[in-house]
Parts: structure tokens; sequence; C-alpha cells
């Protein structure tokens, strides 16, 4: 009679035993009770906790029966993160809703409450990262505001989509895995406010929507994309600092000192910048032509509300490029401010928190301006 060796049937029998106990319902109960120890850490490491605020926008709606039309932000928060099962399996996700809305109709207050809202997950430790779900129209602004509010150590990403989710080839559901995925990885700590649209990373500082319809709608047309989530990998082509990043105290209320934008154009006159200093206008940006430039009837109108205490910042129209001070227009002289980098709606909301704090010294706000991430 053949007798199997010593050492096979260890092979055979012992590993058949132990499959019997792990599966048996005792052990599975147990295990199941237990609190894990060093070796289940490493075996099963625990899920990292994200925070998901949403806002509506385009992630959060659904087409009619016109594929051409939808309504954004008819989904609430809760229902769009269950409808995405895959997110379960990355991270212990917590859902807040903040609002329900298109992000044409973002305000004052919503910002104040989310950044009320970024602060304190910032501050809590169980959370090590949270995702923002944002229309894509205004998104840039809303990044940008938080990323000049929180002196941020851990992933702050905003995230939306260009399809609702019911379209064909809808674009939400990645773009919300991809966030949470980024939200969760150690190389994503100490990065200014990011945007995750379309596999890409975008610094908020830089990135603007450029696209009406397209996926590939936001660029950073001076800098570039600071990196790519490429499957379950991410790698930052760059880093951007936030060592000497300006941050600035949360606005104390809602609505923010009032700061209008104007349009330059073709036989420019002063009527709309005299009207919106009527309305109340703390500041002015102007969208100029070129390197922020405009008619001398509008140049003369706004250096007349310079000279009043209205913040007058040049920025320009192109899209890309720096305004810088004292080329084709007297920036000193005219007491105005180049808006550097920053397009006219950022401009905007960096000249917002500037006056909410209580700065109005030109020199200053000239610097702050200046500063890059």
């Amino acid at each position: 009679m053949n007798i199997l060796p010593r050492s096979l049937f260890q092979f055979l029998i012992i590993p058949m035993e132990l499959s019997l106990i792990l599966l048996s319902p005792s052990y599975a109960k147990t295990e199941k009770d237990k609190p894990m120890n060093d070796i289940d850490r490493v075996i099963r490491p625990e899920k990292k906790q994200v925070l998901v605020l949403t806002t509506g926008g385009t992630i959060a709606g659904s087409a009619t029966t016109d594929e051409l039309e939808y309504k954004a932000g008819n989904t609430k928060g809760e229902d769009l993160i269950s409808s995405i099962p895959a997110l379960q399996n990355m991270a212990k996700i917590h859902v807040d809703p903040v609002a329900q809305i298109g992000s044409q109709d973002m305000s004052d207050t919503i910002l104040l409450k989310l950044a009320k809202k970024v602060q304190a997950a910032e501050n809590n430790p169980s959370i090590s990262g949270i995702v923002i779900t944002h229309g894509t129209d205004t998104m840039e602004e809303t990044a940008f505001f938080l990323d000049k509010l929180i002196n941020s150590k851990k992933p702050i990403i905003l995230t939306g989509a260009m399809r609702p989710t019911n379209f064909i080839s809808s674009d939400g559901a990645s773009n919300l895995v991809n966030a949470v995925k980024l939200a969760t990885r150690p190389e994503a700590y100490h990065q200014p406010v990011m945007i995750v649209m379309n596999d890409m990373i975008y610094d908020a500082h830089s990135v603007q929507k450029s696209h009406t319809t397209s996926l590939q709608t936001f660029q950073s047309p001076n800098t570039g994309p600071i990196g790519i989530i490429n499957n379950d990998h991410v790698y930052f082509y760059r880093t951007s600092s936030n060592a000497r990043k300006h941050i600035y105290a949360i606005p104390e209320k809602a609505p923010f000192p009032r700061v209008e934008i104007i349009y330059s154009h073709i036989q420019m006159d002063g009527d709309l910048i005299h009207d919106a200093v009527k309305r109340g206008a703390k500041g002015i940006i102007l969208t100029g032509v070129g390197d922020g430039n405009t008619s001398t009837q509008a140049i003369q109108a706004l250096k007349e509300v310079a000279s009043k205490g209205v913040i007058v910042v040049r920025s320009s129209r192109t899209g890309s490029g720096f305004v810088n001070r004292n080329v084709e227009v007297n920036d000193d002289a005219n007491k105005f401010i180049a808006a550097a980098d920053l397009n006219p709606q950022k401009a905007r909301i960096l000249l917002q928190l500037i006056l909410a704090n209580k700065i109005n010294e030109l020199d200053t706000i000239q610097q702050l301006f200046y500063e890059m991430n």
C-alpha cells in the first residue's frame, strides 16, 4: 500500500483544516466582533474616511426625454453617492448636503456655509479628505475661494460632470470615483485646493472652464494640470506649495463686499462704471482688451472712481497670459491694480476677500494679486 510522505500529508491536510475553521460561522462571528490588531491592519487596512459635500450641479442632474435638456441638481446628495457602489469599496463616505442648485445660482451665503464645513472637516482628525460635488459653471470660483481661506493639509477636491447621470457616456461617476480616490492618497496632502475632471488634476489658482460642452473643458492655460489619475495610479507632475499662500479670515457674514466685473469692448464709455459705483460697488474688475486695456473714456471713468476710494483691478478678456503694471496703462498715476495671471472672475473673488478682511492699502493689494501658488 502506498503511504503519503509526512510532509505531503501536512501540505494537503493542514490547509483543509484551516479552511474549515475560517469558514465556520463561529469563527466568522468572532472575527467580525474582534477589534483589529496590528497584523489585521496590514492585511485589511481600515478604510479612510472621506467627507463628500454636495451642492448640486450637472453631476446631480438628470436628462429629460429630450437628451439635450436636463435639470441640474435634482438628485439628492445621498442618492448620488449610493448610485455609485464603487465608492463604498474605496473609503468610508460621509455625505453632507450643502445645497441642491445649478452652480450659476451659487451665492455668497452658500460659499460661506461651504467654507465653514470644509474648515471643520480640516480640523477633524478622523476625516482624511474632503470632496465637493459642484456644477462646472462656477466651480473654478468656488475652488479659488476655498483655496484662499483654508490652509489645507488634507486633500480638498472639487469635481462635477459635463453630462447628467442618465445621459449617454455620462462622466459624473468616473469623476467622483477619481476625486474620492485622490482624497485618500498621501501624495495629495499639502496640495492646494484641486479640481479633478476627466482624469486630470488642476490647482485652483490656475484652472478655468474653457468649453461649453467638452468633457475636457477644464484647462490651466498658463501652467497646465498638476497631475493625472491613470486607473488606480495618481501622478503629480509638479507640486504647488501652500507655503507662500496668504490665508484670509473667513468672512463674518454674507453678502461679501460688492465687486462688479465690467467687460471692455469697442466704443466703450464710462456709464457702466459710474452706474456700478452708484449701486454700491466697492471694487471694479475691468475685463480689458489685450493686456487689460480699454477705451480712453472708460479709463477716465475708472480713474475718477479710483480717486474716490473704489478699488480698480485690470484683468484681461483673452483667457491666458499676465496683466502687467504700467505697460500701456499708467497704474501708478491712476491708482489701479494689475490682476497678474488671474482671470476676471477669480480677481473678483480675491478682491472681495481682501475687502472683507479690511485690507485697503493699494501697495498691499497689488502684492496680494502678485501672489502665486
